[in-house]
């Protein structure tokens, strides 16, 4: 009987990646990015959410032109950086905070 192999795949609409935090273990690295996802979909909502979210901040950070902004994009915009600082404490809790470490966001 032949071993058999299992895979699993999952499917994310976002990464988070924490940087410039050396010496850090990748599984230490890896929760704390587990954190901040946690944390982020709790402000903001489930992933589609956080890439809708994601997706204004960026076009406002492309564009530079705010006063063109409807209401709901100023809300996903300032929703999205209170869920950030929000999920930034929660990523690095127990890490110590390094002034220079991020976590960058992306969408898949």
């Amino acid at each position: 009987m032949e071993g058999t192999r299992m895979e699993a795949l999952i499917e994310t609409l976002y990464t988070v990646t924490l940087t410039d935090y050396p010496g850090l273990p990748a599984k230490e690295r890896i929760a704390a990015e587990a954190r901040y996802c946690k944390a982020l979909e709790r402000r903001i909502g489930p992933p589609e959410d956080v890439v809708h979210a994601l997706k204004a901040v960026e076009r406002l950070a492309d564009d530079g032109d705010v006063s063109e902004l409807t209401d709901e994009a100023r809300r996903l915009v300032s929703q999205w950086h209170l869920a950030c600082n929000t999920a930034r404490t929660a990523g690095l809790q127990g890490l110590g905070d390094l002034p220079e470490a991020w976590f960058e966001v992306r969408v898949s």
